[in-house]
Order: C-alpha cells, then structure tokens, then sequence
C-alpha cells in the first residue's frame, strides 16, 4: 500500500512537471504563463485538471484551411472591388489594413444602422426580419435558450423553413448546456440545418471546453445583419433579479452584411464541412443605400496567429487624441491593453470605463476590482451601472469610430473566445454611439464616489489581489 502511494505520488509529480513544461512551451504572456504555472503547482490535482480543460494553447492549430478561406472570401472580395468611389479615412487607413491583413476583414460602405439598446425592441425587429425573408436565414448564437423568447424564435425559424427558405443555425455547445436536444431536433425535423459548434462530449471532455463561439450575428437574405451582445433567451427582454438587462444590438442593412455573411460562412464550414460560396448569398446593395457609413466586420478567434480585435482596441485607444469611451459587463484586461488605457489617460485623453454595479460572477467581480483602482490613479474615470446589469460590449472614440459586438475587455474575449465586432467609422454613428453612452453614465454611481465603500477591509483587498493573480485565466 505505501508503495502504491509513492508511485502515485511520483506520477502525478510527473504529471505536474510535464504540465509546466507544456505551459512554458507555449510562449505565452508571461502573467498569462506564471499564472498557470501557479495554479498548477500549488493547487494539487484541481490545479492540473482544470490546465487540462481550460489552459491548453490551440491557436497553432488551424481550424479552416487557407484554401477554404479563400474560396468562402472570394463572392465578398468580388463585393469589396466592386465598390464604386471608396475611400478609407485616413486616420484610420492603418486600423483597417490591420484587420485586412490580419483575416480579410473587408470594409463596406453604403450602411444603414440602427442601434437597439433593448432586449424586447431587438426580439420584435428579428422577428418582423424573420417574417419578411423570402431566400435563407443564417443566425450564429452563443445562447439560444429554451424560454418563451428562445421557443418563439424556433417557432418563427420553423415557419420558415417550412415555407421553402433556407435556415441555418449554429449554436455553442457550451453556451447551450442546459438546452435539451430536443428543443433543436425539432427544429432539424422541421428542415432547418441546425449545427453546434465544438460539441464536448465524455470521453472526449478536453480543452475545447475552453474555446467557445462567443459570436451573436444574424444574416437575411443578404441583405439583412444583426451583430451585438444579446443572445435568444428571455432574461435580455425581462432583466433579472439584478434589474434590467442593458444590452447593445446593432441591426443593419448595406456592405456590412456581406462581412457578416461571409464570417458566418466561414463558420459553418468549420461545423458542417460544406463550402457555400454562391453569388446569391451576396445580393446587390440596394441603389438608396448610397453613402459614405464605412463599416468593417471583424472576427477573432485562438485558432489565428493574432488576437486580431485586441490588437485594434489597442491601435484605437493608442490612436485617440479627445477621448476613449468603453462599456463592457466583464473588465479583466490583459496587460497590454490595461497599459494602453493608462498612457491614454495620462496623456489627457479623457478615457471612461463604464461596467456594471453587480455582476454576474463573484470572481470575476473580485478579480476586475483590482484593476480599479490601479486605473483610477493613472486618470480613467471608472463609471459603475447601477439600473440593472450591464452586458453591452461597446467602444466610441473621438466622434469618429465607433464599434459594437460581442468581445469583453478580458482574456478569455481576446484571446480564447470566438468573437466578432462590428467597426463603423463614420462620424454620424460614432455620435449616435457616443449618445447612448453619457445617457447610460447618468444610471452610473462614478468610482470616485464609493472609494471608501468599494474596498472596506483590508482582508477584502487581499482577496482581491489575490483573484487578480487569475485574471488571466477566468
């Protein structure tokens, strides 16, 4: 029996050792890395399973083929060149090559936008959407819960699908946990083709776990896109016990949806293994929709070389010269983006995060405290939203450029998430955008305020620094 301990002992040593190993191999940030090296080490067992579903490094691996990126991009290239008398800002000529650069990201102009800050009026306007689609309906979501608002969307879907229009649906297996199967076969009996996106399944119970499609995007016809932080569940149109739920949608019409088309399609090659390129999904842009709204979809993910949407926030707010406006439910940012928000501030940029009073999560409630403070000193005015919980993922700079999708300023968002983010760069939205934030800073209590409150002992504070230390890993 002593024997058999010691082997034990022994092995899982092993275990340990080679863990580490692996997570200095992978050449991480070096919080990032020292943080799991910590986790591992000191916390026994847990500290290693909880690397093996939630630590290990897929963004080697290459999830679609160049090929196949090619051949899916190619209708929406043959859009980009298409466009008559286009002209990028030249202030923001280097942001958008990077995202070209970086996935094909193409900038459209030609956008009509409408701004939806309430769950109800977003449920009402897909819903006429849906009614209205006479070709196909393609709609990637995190979270399609089976509530009233998830079983009326299905239901409208179905309808469709019945009547002869093609539906697609990519849901996250994670996000979807608690949603019996059930809910969606009826759906796939229906004729809608319905595919979940890296399914985990014992034995099989990895680190995919871990690289989740955070996306909510919405394509019809062509010619209709929704992107945004709202998911298809009743609580983004009731609130919750917090309050109500505060939530940024964006629906448009123009040269964007082609950059939503073309990012969904990428997508539903990499879950159903069918390349769908046909000219027909990117119809023409209607001729009244002439104007100079240019607007660029972006996507990341941790199977790219480059945590592409983090990388653009940090050339945004290195870039702003007035101001820097930011809401995001979820506030753990990596160091290179905290670093920039603090150079910005003390630079005179008059940089503004706003999160929510209460959040959905202790830890992550505790961990972003930590943060707070340390950015208060260097200048950035921290507003907490009191009427409810705040989920809208939103960014306006210098009256400019706004953006709008489901990316947190955390690591997860950056770089293990599956996200995507509508960019505008057209003065007229960035207003609009930048309107809707100082209506919601008058529902906020500012930081400054609470001080004395927010951190009342000095065992919580300890606690706090503590959690900080796993920032990168929540």
């Amino acid at each position: 029996m002593q024997e058999l301990h010691l082997l034990t002992v022994i092995l899982y040593k092993i275990i340990v050792i080679a863990a580490i190993i692996n997570v200095l191999m992978d050449n991480r940030q070096p919080a990032k890395t020292m943080a799991w090296v910590l986790v591992i080490y000191f916390v026994p067992i847990i500290g290693v399973i909880f690397y093996f579903f939630f630590g290990i490094n897929t963004r080697r691996k290459r999830l679609v083929s160049q090929r196949s990126m090619d051949q899916l991009t190619k209708r929406s290239m043959l859009e980009f060149v298409e466009q008559q008398d286009f002209k990028a800002p030249e202030r923001y000529e280097q942001l958008i090559k990077l995202f070209v650069n970086q996935n094909m990201a193409l900038p459209f102009k030609n956008n009509q936008t409408q701004i939806i800050t309430d769950g109800s009026d977003f449920f009402l306007s897909l819903l006429r959407d849906i009614g209205s689609a006479q070709n196909h309906i393609h709609l990637n979501i995190y979270i399609f819960a089976n509530d009233a608002i998830g079983r009326l969307i299905a239901d409208a879907l179905i309808d469709k699908a019945l009547a002869g229009v093609e539906v697609r649906v990519i849901y996250d297996d994670v996000g979807c946990w608690n949603v019996p199967n059930r809910f969606f076969e009826r759906m796939r009996e229906a004729g809608i083709e319905v595919s979940t996106f890296l399914p985990v399944r014992f034995p099989l119970f990895t680190s995919k776990v871990n690289y989740r499609n955070h996306r909510k995007m919405v394509v019809i016809d062509g010619h209709i896109g929704y992107i945004g932080g709202m998911n298809i569940a009743l609580r983004y149109a009731k609130g919750t016990e917090k309050g109500p739920w505060r939530d940024t949608m964006v629906r448009m019409e123009g040269g964007a949806v082609y950059g939503l088309q073309r990012a969904f399609l990428v997508d539903w090659y990499f879950v159903d293994r069918t390349q769908i390129s046909d000219r027909r999904y990117y119809p023409p842009v209607p001729s009244q929709l002439q104007n100079d709204s240019l607007a660029q979809i972006v996507t990341s993910s941790p199977a790219t070389a480059y945590p592409e949407i983090m990388q653009g926030y940090l050339r945004i707010i290195l870039s702003a010269k007035e101001y820097i406006y930011l809401q995001t439910p979820y506030f753990l940012p990596t160091d290179s983006v905290l670093m920039a928000l603090k150079t910005a501030a003390l630079s005179s940029v008059d940089v503004r995060v706003m999160i929510p009073r209460h959040s959905d999560s202790r830890f992550i409630r505790w961990a972003s405290r930590a943060f707070l403070e340390d950015m208060e000193e260097s200048g950035v005015k921290i507003y907490l939203y009191d009427k409810g919980f705040l989920h809208s993922k939103m960014l306006v700079c210098d009256d400019q450029l706004a953006s709008c999708g489901s990316t947190n300023i955390d690591s997860r968002s950056f770089e293990n998430n599956f996200e995507a983010n509508v960019f505008f760069y057209h003065t007229e939205t960035a207003l609009r955008f930048k309107k809707i934030f100082l209506e919601d800073q008058q529902l906020c209590t500012p930081l400054e305020q609470l001080s004395h409150r927010y951190h009342p002992r000095f065992i919580y504070r300890l606690w706090e620094s503590v959690i900080r230390l796993l920032a990168p890993l929540l």
